[in-house]
C-alpha cells in the first residue's frame, strides 16, 4: 500500500543501499588531523598534548581515544598504511607484554 501523508503515520523507511554497492566514506578532517599528528615527531613531552588542544582542540584523552577507534578503521589505514601500521605494531606489541 503506498504511503499517504494525509492519512498519517511513519513515512516508509527509504531502501538501504547494499554494503558492496555504498563506496567507504572519506575520513573527516578531524579524523586526519588526528593522524597528521601522529605521523610527526615530538622534541618535547609536552609539545604534542599541546598540538591536541590547540590545532584540534581536544583532549589527550579523547585524541588517544580517537586515535585507537582510527587503528581499526580501513578508511585510516588506506589514508596513512605507514602511520597505521606501525601504532597497530606498538598496540600489539603493549597487549603481549600485559
Amino acid at each position: 500500500m503506498p504511503y499517504d501523508a494525509e492519512l498519517g503515520g511513519p513515512e516508509p523507511a527509504e531502501p538501504a543501499e547494499s554494503a558492496e554497492s555504498a563506496e567507504p566514506a572519506e575520513l573527516s578532517e578531524r579524523d586526519r588531523a588526528v593522524l597528521a599528528v601522529e605521523r610527526r615527531s615530538w622534541s618535547g613531552t609536552g609539545a604534542k598534548e599541546r598540538a591536541m588542544r590547540e590545532q584540534l582542540g581536544i583532549s589527550p584523552t579523547r585524541y588517544y581515544q580517537l586515535l585507537n577507534a582510527l587503528l581499526d578503521d580501513e578508511r585510516a589505514l588506506a589514508h596513512d598504511p605507514v602511520t597505521v601500521n606501525r601504532l597497530r605494531r606498538v598496540r600489539d606489541a603493549r597487549r603481549e607484554r600485559r
